[in-house]
């Protein structure tokens, strides 16, 4: 936005801040908060912190360097009134787990390390955080945020003291974070429609489980290559011979790759879907949802658990639902999700669900390259956490506008 713009929208925000960052103590905090969204939404290449305070009539870099970094003001009161807001206008269809990564230069900011970088399409130094959005097909807000740390982070206490890294923040995988940030949303009293993700959760059986036991419905992508039984495979029970514990059950078969199974399956078992209207046409493709028995390691593990243990199981491993698309002019099926959904659910419901993840890379292309979310120049964690929520401030305020452009104010 021009500078003329955002002044005329000054009311407006001064309105939305005065609501969503009611939890802020001071008055002086929430005003350099609203300085800060405008600086956000105003035109510029770089949104870190010295270049917006000198685009902005009233910005002071100090004070507003200030209240990002060193004020111990609380992001979460902030985030879960966004998320409430939000939640309410939107009416979300899905919430979408996601990574966003950070490129980074040097070993100081927290939770930096070598490590895959979607922005750049490979491993570099980068940080990487966990999030959880709120999406239909016409909006979306990201509601909540979690920083990774490595373990070349937790293993080194100094090197996160000097990051100003809290100490009861511990390494945990990113699907353990993905859980924590969705027993949060539970707390504020949001609650989930269906969780959709990518293949880096949708793989994990750890977290299939976690979703299962909060009572979580999802649609998650998978790579193809996870392996499965038939729903009508059985395990078979050797006779016991007498000596020894009694033979375990096992499938006569060994487990095959869920796209292997959804080949045998048949083209027939394939139908036309339409999940959305594009700006380049309808969005339609061919569906199969299959039946299948999750097998490998961690789904074993989890069935031995879940029957009494090892010597108890009687070896049935449970049912899922795979959805798979396989487009016309393709050889073979190009993408497979599972879902705790039965099989019975319309395929044109799962296909929309599935699909739904495209809406955050929307979310991106505005909260990186409009509003600067990975512009953020400080090094502490408290810094990142409130830079990130500024920005998912600013880009629920458009969102608002853009829906009503009157701005709904609360009730």
């Amino acid at each position: 936005m021009r500078l003329g713009e955002v002044e005329r929208l000054r009311g407006e925000l001064s309105e939305f801040v005065a609501d969503v960052f009611g939890s802020l103590p001071r008055r002086d905090q929430r005003r350099w908060g609203e300085c800060y969204l405008r600086g956000l939404m105003l035109d510029g290449r770089r949104k870190s912190i010295q270049p917006m305070a000198d685009r902005l009539p009233d910005g002071n870099m100090q004070a507003l360097q200030q209240f990002v970094n060193q004020s111990p003001w609380d992001p979460s009161p902030v985030r879960r009134r966004i998320a409430e807001r939000l939640s309410e206008v939107i009416t979300p269809e899905v919430w979408v787990i996601d990574d966003a990564s950070f490129p980074k230069c040097g070993k100081a900011s927290a939770g930096v390390a070598r490590q895959y970088c979607g922005a750049v399409g490979k491993r570099a130094n980068c940080q990487v955080a966990v999030s959880v959005h709120a999406a239909t097909d016409t909006a979306s807000c990201p509601l909540e945020w979690q920083l990774y740390l490595p373990r070349e982070w937790t293993d080194k206490p100094d090197r996160c003291r000097r990051a100003g890294v809290p100490d009861d923040v511990v390494h945990r995988e990113k699907w353990r974070l993905a859980l924590g940030l969705l027993d949060t949303l539970a707390q504020w009293q949001l609650k989930a429609p269906v969780v959709v993700a990518d293949a880096g959760y949708g793989v994990s059986t750890p977290f299939r489980l976690g979703l299962q036991e909060r009572g979580l419905s999802y649609v998650l992508a998978l790579t193809g290559k996870e392996v499965a039984h038939p729903e009508d495979a059985e395990p078979h029970q050797p006779a016991y011979g007498g000596l020894g514990p009694p033979t375990l059950a096992r499938y006569r078969t060994p487990p095959r790759a869920v796209s292997v199974l959804a080949v045998e399956a048949g083209p027939e078992r394939f139908t036309e879907v339409t999940w959305r209207q594009g700006s380049k046409g309808t969005m339609t493709s061919r569906f199969a949802v299959l039946t299948v028995r999750p097998a490998g390691k961690q789904s074993l593990a989890a069935a031995q658990e879940a029957g009494g243990g090892r010597n108890r199981w009687d070896g049935v491993l449970p049912v899922q639902t795979l959805l798979v698309e396989w487009p016309h002019g393709q050889d073979t099926p190009t993408d497979c999700w599972i879902s705790n959904l039965p099989a019975t659910t319309p395929a044109a419901a799962l296909v929309r669900w599935a699909k739904m993840r495209w809406r955050i890379e929307h979310d991106y292309r505005e909260l990186k390259h409009g509003l600067g979310l990975d512009h953020f120049e400080g090094r502490t964690w408290r810094g990142w956490h409130h830079h990130v929520t500024l920005v998912t401030a600013a880009q629920a305020f458009l969102t608002l506008r853009r829906l009503d452009p009157k701005v709904r104010t609360p009730a």
